[in-house]
Formats: structure tokens, C-alpha cells, sequence
């Protein structure tokens, strides 16, 4: 005979504060549960056991720790798991040294044919080291712009002189 303990079962969720799936009763005491319409009889029977909370399921961290420790080891960290743009997996400091390098390759050529004055380069290289070009073609358009190259006519009269 299947005994009807709804109340029961709502009350003792209730002081259990948990969903009435997961309060179990002792099949044993079920007889004493049945007679138990009280929320202090409910709270009676929990103190001795015969009502019990079962616990919930939780997420196993085992699989995320594993993977945690494969990344650490320098694992599943290949072209497939990547995200993003390239620039956003390449080192930061690469990135500088290799800009920086053209910038100021590109200054010493200017001054090696004459383009710009020695004091307009060594002011170029500061402000490139300042971070303060893009690219090469951002130093041609500030020359550009303060007119800073040196014009042929200049130089012309330079040679005759």
C-alpha cells in the first residue's frame, strides 16, 4: 500500500528550504512521517533522521582541471583552439621591435641621401622611439606636412657653391 505524504513532503521542503524532490524518507518510519501533520513534527523526524535532504548534484571540475593542467604544460593551445587575429596571439614586444627597426632604417636612409637635415632625423628617430609614428609611410606624410624635406633648389645652390 503506497501511502499519500505530499504535506509532509512540501513542509519538510520548506524547512529544508530545498525542492520537495530532493527530500528522501526512511521507509522504515514512514508510518510515524504519515501521522507527522505539523511543521514541528516534521522538524522532529529531520533532528532524528528519518527526513533527509539529498544533496545536490554538482559539475565535476576533474575534465576542467585536467585541461588546466595540459595548458600549463603548453598543451591545446594549436592553430584550432586560436581565436582572433593574428596580431592578437603575436608578442607585443616583437611587434615593436620589428616596426621601430623599419622606422628607423628608413630615417637613416633619408639622411644617407640628403632628404633631411641631421638635427630633422635625430628628431625623427626621438618621436619614432617615442611612439609617436605608425609606419613609414605615417613619417613621409609628417615630413610631408612641416615640409621638412629638403628641397632640390637648396641643394642645388649648395653644389654650385
Amino acid at each position: 500500500m503506497k501511502m499519500d505524504v505530499h504535506v509532509q513532503r512540501r513542509l519538510a521542503a520548506s524547512l529544508l528550504k530545498c525542492s520537495p524532490k530532493r527530500v528522501t524518507f526512511n521507509n522504515e518510519r514512514l508510518e510515524e512521517i504519515k501521522e507527522a501533520i505539523t511543521k514541528t513534527d516534521i522538524r522532529g523526524l529531520i533532528k532524528d533522521g528519518a527526513i533527509i535532504k539529498i544533496n545536490k548534484k554538482g559539475i565535476s571540475k576533474s575534465r576542467a582541471n585536467k585541461r588546466k593542467t595540459q595548458r600549463r604544460k603548453g598543451r591545446q593551445s594549436g592553430m584550432g583552439r586560436r581565436k582572433g587575429s593574428p596580431n592578437t596571439h603575436a608578442n607585443t614586444k616583437d611587434v615593436w621591435i620589428a616596426g621601430i627597426r623599419v622606422q628607423r632604417e628608413f630615417t637613416r636612409e633619408l639622411l644617407a641621401k640628403g632628404l633631411v637635415s641631421v638635427q630633422t632625423a635625430k628628431d625623427l628617430i626621438g618621436k619614432a622611439k617615442g611612439g609617436f609614428f605608425r609606419s613609414r609611410r605615417h613619417i613621409k606624410l609628417y615630413l610631408d606636412e612641416h615640409s621638412l624635406f629638403i628641397q632640390k633648389d637648396r641643394q642645388d645652390k649648395k653644389d654650385k657653391q
